[in-house]
């Protein structure tokens, strides 16, 4: 799978590549934010992916996969799905990207727990001792403080990253039986279907100049998904949720060239040691993973 022999190093390189696509999303959607409520918008990047994740699972397997699947856990996810989106575009209104990443970022350390409690997975002190860091990096962005930092975007994403922990977790269990087109199909589907309902009564019409950008979103939503989707089903939960931290480089990024954000010194100096953390974690799976047993 995607040119490694490792099954686990080929999940941590999906992880890699799903959290630089969410990136690119989430800027669209900010940018959706603007004109419309929180819950369409979180309906229109599952409008928007549908029809892609669709096409990919009628070439990859066909409809017998869509439809043997195990229907109790894919609705807890679409549920999640639809609570996550909501809450993680409302806090995209208040917050710019680099600071909702960083509040989100609790999540890696949620889903270790969750695979602990609930997966029975094996978690090392090397692995343990990354997450405690790259948590404090989170920290270090953060800046805890009880003046304009916006809590109530604040708690809105809190509450998007037990969404994602505990959604995350589902993928472990559902991967032991269910496909990934399957798993992707479901969960925006889901979203499609459920965020809609919800934003029906306050409908705003789409603009037109708006089109591209839903075009973006569903691309990269959906390269996003699938990289989630087979990073959680191949992979320990403990090697590949601290990955995501590598997404705050992306979003330092967007939000200097789009928002003309400069991010502050605090704020580079936490990324750089989220970043190193995943770097860190990546190079040590590798490492482990060519040490023959004995």
């Amino acid at each position: 799978m995607l040119g490694f022999k490792n099954e686990k190093l080929a999940g941590m390189a999906a992880m890699l590549t799903g959290v630089a696509a969410f990136a690119f999303m989430d800027a669209g959607l900010k940018l959706l934010t603007a004109h419309y409520s929180s819950a369409q918008v979180a309906a229109l990047r599952g409008l928007s992916a549908l029809p892609v994740v669709f096409a990919w699972a009628m070439y990859s397997g066909g409809v017998r996969q869509l439809v043997q699947v195990r229907w109790p856990l894919h609705l807890v996810r679409g549920v999640l799905a639809v609570f996550m989106m909501i809450t993680f575009a409302y806090g995209l209104k208040s917050l710019s990207l680099a600071k909702a990443y960083s509040i989100f970022f609790v999540a890696p350390l949620l889903i270790a727990l969750l695979s602990v409690v609930l997966l029975g997975e094996r978690v090392s002190r090397v692995q343990w001792s990354a997450i405690a860091v790259g948590f404090v990096g989170v920290l270090i962005v953060l800046k805890p403080e009880t003046t304009g930092f916006g809590w109530s975007g604040t708690l809105a994403l809190l509450g998007t990253a037990v969404g994602y922990a505990v959604s995350s977790v589902l993928v472990k269990i559902l991967g032991r039986t269910d496909s990934t087109p399957a798993m992707m199909f479901w969960m925006t589907g889901l979203l499609a279907i459920g965020a809609t309902l919800v934003a029906l009564p306050h409908w705003t019409p789409i603009q037109s100049a708006h089109y591209p950008i839903l075009a973006g979103v569903a691309a990269t939503g959906a390269i996003g998904q699938w990289g989630i989707t087979v990073a959680f089903k191949h992979a320990p939960a403990a090697s590949v949720a601290p990955l995501d931290y590598t997404g705050l480089a992306w979003v330092i990024v967007i939000d200097l060239s789009v928002w003309s954000a400069v991010p502050s010194l605090r704020t580079l100096l936490g990324a750089a040691l989220i970043i190193a953390c995943g770097l860190f974690l990546l190079n040590f799976e590798a490492r482990r993973s060519a040490t023959p047993a004995v």
